[in-house]
């Protein structure tokens, strides 16, 4: 049985949308754009949501509009995937990393309070704050809101892993000044790339608007741009993919829902291996990965090649951003800087996820752990 590591929920609605926009002649900035950022806008709960050519695209115009410029501090975790931190550096700014809850993953909110007074201890105001829903599981939104309040700092949400989720009742994507959302094809929508800022300011839309299209305003001719912008644009063949998507995607999350549901039934029979927790704020998760964690003393390499060898793909969620090349060597990051971030660095584990598998296929991935695990156990033993 061959599984994949993901596979995007695509139907013939989505590509029926697709062919229609071919049989016309508008490819770009057209009428099927702005209908899936009013109706996904609509769907998270704010006025404006603006399409963008990825998320990390989105990400970067947040810096822009929170006002981040060369050598300010935006505090952030380096528990995520690189672009939450890279967009920082696009603006010539610097991530301030801040560890993690344990539990949860995400930015730890006593953590973050100690590093922005620590800031401005040493009169480096921060600029702006950017936590991250990671893996579909909103951060601890309120005390990051409070910190922020208390010293006037933007809060930028990286939902690009968590369209769909709420905290306490509220959407993510409505916790914070702005938030992007994501659809690459592993993410719970798909549009094959793009992404998506939401925002309840209607300046900041504005903004979005000109900075994606290179520089240019509403009031400017069609070759006139009055500030520097990028081609961060979404084509209307991705929107039109989206627009259907967004339709479906309490569908989607109910299916994803139901899969993470069947393994963590199944992972509470195997030892040496933890299945996602999920706190108690979180009133929907949004699965957007299944990421378990195995005992400190597993080898979480090994045991990857060895589910590889029955067939079935795993994946490290995430290694440290603080720890990537780049960032060893602009910053000097050393390991033991952030425990907490780099122990699950070295213990979490991905499963292939997605809304379509079938108990027979969750059935083949934990059976196949097991026997990983169990053969690993027993090499234990033999040593000690």
């Amino acid at each position: 049985m061959t599984i994949p590591m993901s596979r995007p929920d695509i139907t013939s609605a989505e590509r029926a949308a697709v062919l229609d926009v071919l049989s016309g002649a508008t490819l770009a900035l057209g009428p099927r754009l702005e209908l899936f950022e009013r109706r996904l806008a609509a769907y998270v709960g704010v006025p404006h949501g603006v399409a963008v050519s990825s998320g990390t695209a989105g990400l970067h115009l947040c810096m822009i509009a929170a006002g981040v410029g060369e050598g300010d501090a935006v505090l952030t975790t380096p528990f995520s995937f690189v672009a939450s931190a890279n967009c920082i550096l696009y603006e010539r700014a610097r991530p301030v990393f801040v560890d993690v809850d344990p539990v949860t993953l995400a930015i730890e909110p006593n953590a973050l309070e100690m590093a922005v007074k620590k800031l401005v201890g040493r009169r480096r105001r921060p600029k702006a704050i950017l936590p991250v829903h990671v893996f579909g599981h909103p951060a601890d939104m309120d005390p990051i809101r409070d910190l922020a309040a208390r010293y006037e700092l933007p809060v930028i949400e990286d939902a690009c892993e968590a369209i769909g989720a709420s905290y306490k009742g509220r959407s993510v994507g409505t916790l914070g000044d702005a938030a992007v959302f994501a659809f690459y094809p592993n993410k719970q929508i798909t549009t094959g790339e793009g992404g998506m800022i939401v925002t309840g300011d209607a300046a900041w839309d504005a903004l979005f608007r000109s900075l994606r299209n290179q520089g240019r305003d509403v009031f400017d001719g069609w070759l006139q741009h009055s500030r520097l912008g990028w081609n961060y644009r979404m084509d209307e063949l991705s929107a039109a993919l989206g627009l259907v998507q967004v339709e479906r995607l309490d569908e989607i999350l109910a299916r994803r829902a139901c899969v993470a549901d069947a393994y963590t039934k199944r992972l509470t029979r195997l030892e040496h291996v933890t299945a996602p927790a999920v706190a108690p704020w979180v009133t929907r998760m949004s699965w957007f990965v299944y990421v378990v964690r195995l005992a400190p003393w597993l080898d979480r390499d090994a045991v990857i090649r060895a589910l590889d060898e029955r067939g079935v793909p795993a994946r490290a969620y995430f290694p440290p951003i603080h720890l990537q090349p780049v960032y060893r060597e602009r910053y000097g990051f050393r390991p033991g800087a952030f425990p907490v971030s780099e122990e699950m660095g070295r213990r979490c584990l991905a499963l292939p996820f997605f809304g379509a598998m079938t108990d027979p296929q969750i059935d083949s991935v934990c059976g196949a752990l097991g026997e990983v695990l169990a053969e690993a156990e027993t090499a234990r033993r033999a040593i000690a």
